[in-house]
């Protein structure tokens, strides 16, 4: 389960150079190049770090970083990226509430340092499923929709998991019932995976413009949409 790193960086090509350094150590990236649709990639993917340049058109880095920190939950570390190298104000990146500041110009390798140190601290909450603002969060048991919680029955979060698992595959109501009451004694019929579907649908699909996440194959079954 890969890690997602938002990298808020106006410059393209400071912004291209930390993307390819932090796939190339496995990491998920998502961009934004200012701080207004840095706040639409923070509510899509809830990202499990911020590296955060403070030099940005239409919200400062600054701005962007109190936005965050108002987020409930939040669990997102950030790493402020700033040419300002004087203490002061690394002190006050710090006390806004980030969670290492690294200055301009900096090696791709310290880079990755400072990241890894980070979630090294931070990781236990970043083992999570993101799919276009849903995310999923196994080993605490949540659900978050555009960052805010849902509230699902044992049934609805095992079937949500393991849809989101296996994007874009389609599965008979028969693996569905299998990998739900894998111990059932009885028979389980169809119309119990389609309750849950029904009820599941009802609280991630919550409004007439959401996407629509489950979809209904006809002779098949039913997949998740990854878009």
């Amino acid at each position: 389960m890969k890690q997602t790193i938002l990298v808020v960086e106006d410059d393209e090509m400071i912004r291209s150079l930390i993307q390819m350094h932090l796939e190339k150590h496995d990491y998920e990236v998502v961009e934004a190049s200012d701080g207004e649709e840095a706040q639409n990639m923070y509510m899509q993917h809830n990202p499990c770090l911020i590296i955060l340049d403070l030099m940005l058109p239409k919200m400062s880095g600054e701005e962007f970083c109190e936005w965050v920190k108002t987020q409930e939950p939040n669990e997102t570390s950030i790493i402020m990226l700033s040419a300002k190298a004087q203490v002061h104000d690394k002190i006050a990146g710090l006390k806004m509430g980030a969670d290492d500041y690294l200055t301009k110009p900096f090696e791709p390798d310290e880079l990755i340092a400072h990241v890894e140190a980070v979630l090294r601290r931070t990781g236990q909450y970043c083992q999570k499923i993101v799919h276009n603002g849903l995310c999923i969060k196994p080993r605490k048991g949540e659900v978050l929709l555009y960052n805010e919680q849902v509230r699902l029955t044992r049934h609805e979060f095992s079937l949500l998991y393991f849809f989101m698992q296996h994007p874009d595959v389609v599965h008979s109501r028969e693996q569905l019932i299998e990998q739900l009451y894998p111990y059932a004694e009885d028979t389980v019929l169809d119309r119990t995976i389609d309750a849950h579907i029904k009820k599941l649908r009802e609280k991630i699909e919550t409004k007439p413009s959401s996407p629509e996440r489950i979809l209904t194959i006809r002779g098949m079954g039913y997949k998740f949409a990854s878009v």
